[in-house]
């Protein structure tokens, strides 16, 4: 399988240089343009996830995804993730068919509960149908990115009959993904329909994953599916040295990190903790050397085929996430692609 390597944003909400908060209007108008450098930087994905709260501007993700597409010619855009079990999987269907359509062929979905449960109240949808929500959902739009017409019923939407829907795939296929935050069940699910598997790691060493990988290889095999990729999502930040990148980020990450935290009972953390994560965990922080080289390790590590980084965490301005776009495109990825093709040649050899 090629590799790839992705960059991704919720589209955190910045500040001025006065410190003052950007609207989310501001901050979406800077999603196209950090979306045009990465394509310019040699990023080859570009991903936008969906939120509905005030600290993330993207609740739209297929909107900015074609306005993305207009601008831009050769990466993938996809959502991550698109929050299914509050949405409805014909119209998450037509909307990705649609930006596949018009960017002739560069439209994935990354399929997920989300991590966040603004979405349940605010589309009607009761937390206590968290599990059966998602399971008919997946299923239906299973049947969907299948072709041809569809029936199909379940108890969370009305069923559908010899149902053909509107646009068609141009191209026979929609590369759809399920996003998974490392339970064991919902990686079962992705192998179940034959989906690619991405595993948000936010916390933590990568390396605990491994069991989730080996899992999923089973569970494809098991179901009687090829092969299909292993993506990884972690959150990063790249600057010219290892102190630099550090300090750029600190301070945002420790209050969006204690903001969410205080929403769901969380120990407030200090700096320690981020060092201590950027050394061992999830962060990839540093310079692009630094960086390159933790990111090549957790491939290794997990046999992926993709690595997303999360480049927006907290309210880091526009300017420094640019430049950390344009470090991460023209200096990390080539050093993973690197080593990834190294491995290769060498696993090749025996």
């Amino acid at each position: 399988m090629t590799f790839e390597f992705g960059v991704d944003t919720f589209g955190d909400v910045t500040r001025d240089a006065d410190g003052t908060l950007h609207s989310q209007a501001h901050v979406l108008r800077n999603v196209v343009e950090q979306a045009v450098i990465a394509e310019q930087a040699g990023i080859d994905c570009f991903g936008v996830g969906e939120h509905h709260r005030d600290d993330f501007a993207i609740s739209a993700p297929e909107v900015m995804l074609a306005a993305i597409a207009a601008r831009t010619s050769r990466m993938w855009l996809g959502s991550a993730v698109t929050v299914l079990s509050t949405d409805d999987p014909v119209r998450v269907f037509q909307r990705f068919s649609t930006l596949n359509a018009i960017s002739s062929g560069r439209a994935e979905v990354i399929l997920g509960r989300g991590s966040f449960t603004e979405s349940y109240p605010l589309f009607g949808y009761e937390l206590t149908q968290y599990e059966q929500l998602f399971e008919e959902k997946l299923e239906l739009f299973a049947d969907l990115v299948a072709g041809g017409p569809v029936t199909w019923s379940g108890r969370t939407r009305a069923p559908l009959k010899d149902q053909t829907v509107y646009p068609p795939l141009e191209k026979g296929t929609l590369r759809t993904w399920v996003g998974v935050g490392g339970s064991p069940e919902s990686v079962i699910r992705a192998a179940r329909y034959g989906f690619p598997l991405t595993l948000a790691i936010i916390g933590g060493s990568p390396k605990r994953f491994r069991p989730y990988v080996d899992l999923y290889n089973q569970a494809l095999e098991r179901f009687g599916h090829q092969p299909q990729p292993i993506a990884v999502h972690s959150p990063g930040h790249v600057a010219a040295t290892d102190q630099q990148a550090k300090d750029e980020l600190w301070p945002h990450y420790e209050r969006m990190m204690n903001r969410i935290g205080a929403e769901r009972g969380w120990p407030s953390r200090g700096r320690d903790d981020f060092e201590q994560e950027v050394a061992g965990g999830a962060l990839c922080v540093g310079s692009p050397e630094t960086v390159a080289k933790k990111i090549a390790s957790t491939v290794e590590t997990l046999g992926l085929s993709r690595f997303d980084l999360k480049y927006s965490n907290g309210a880091l301005p526009h300017e420094t996430l640019t430049n950390s776009i344009e470090l991460i495109g023209t200096r990390v990825a080539p050093i993973v692609r690197e080593s990834v093709a190294e491995g290769r040649r060498l696993k090749a050899r025996g």
